[in-house]
């Protein structure tokens, strides 16, 4: 995508955009967790079922217009809603800002976008519910295998190592611990990961996933938040690992070498 494409009235939309599109991940995976189907009428309060008003569909606003509650049963929403919208945003205006100063075609951009579209629905969905949605890998397995070898040319090598490393390091530790330490989701997760990143990127994500995972898990430790023996998702630290190493792979191995050298 040209540089002169990206105007400030641009970003605005694609800002805008993403809170769009926030709201509608939103209503997927409630619809998804609950078995409900994504055409299935209007969107609905969760707790009373009463349908919707347009006004009460409007991403952030309409959280704060109501209080953070229902406007009939007066229940709570979530304050994830407004945080997964903006965030949406604000992650489809970061990968926009990549392309600043790229003279690259445009379905770069639409795959960097369907990238982080994935990574989310992995994060919230994993941080909700504690399962990686296997449809969901697989779909983003398949269109980054087709991107990154049609397009990105990345050799079989860097597949085969991206998928050895990534999945197998997850699937080794599925078998030694006999599903205790991670389960599925991670392992499948692990190959999506190889696939997208290829060799040697996929190193830099899993080292930056344990070592956030490291971090939180002992704040959360420290702060009496989670006990030894509760479940962490790791989806969610893979997916924010991944993210970082698209776009600031190169640039946080160059600093991490800096630091040693």
């Amino acid at each position: 995508m040209e540089t002169d494409y990206f105007s400030p009235i641009l970003y605005v939309l694609i800002f805008l955009f993403g809170l769009i599109f926030g709201s509608f991940l939103n209503s997927w995976i409630w619809r998804t967790w609950e078995n409900v189907r994504i055409v299935a009428g209007r969107s609905m309060c969760i707790h009373c079922g009463r349908k919707l008003t347009w006004y009460e569909n409007i991403p952030v606003l309409s959280f704060l217009y109501l209080n953070g509650q229902c406007r009939t049963c007066k229940k709570p929403i979530s304050w994830y809603y407004p945080v997964v919208e903006l965030a949406t945003a604000f992650l489809f205006l970061i990968v926009a800002w990549q392309y600043v100063d790229r003279s690259l075609q445009s379905w770069f951009f639409i795959r960097d976008l369907f990238f982080v579209v994935i990574l989310i629905i992995v994060f919230v969905f994993d941080a909700l519910h504690k399962i990686i949605i296997p449809t969901i890998i697989w779909l983003g397995a398949i269109v980054g295998l087709f991107f990154n070898y049609y397009f990105l040319h990345f050799t079989l090598q860097s597949f085969a190592l991206g998928i050895l490393i990534g999945g197998g390091f997850f699937l080794l530790q599925y078998i030694i611990s006999r599903g205790r330490w991670i389960g599925g989701g991670d392992v499948r997760m692990g190959v999506m990961m190889g696939i997208w990143l290829g060799w040697p990127s996929i190193l830099t994500a899993l080292i930056i996933s344990y070592v956030l995972g490291a971090v939180i898990g002992l704040g959360l430790l420290v702060f009496k938040k989670k006990a030894w023996t509760h479940e962490i998702p790791f989806g969610t630290f893979l997916s924010v690992g991944t993210f970082f190493t698209l776009f600031w792979g190169a640039e946080i191995v160059r600093w991490y070498l800096g630091l040693i050298s």
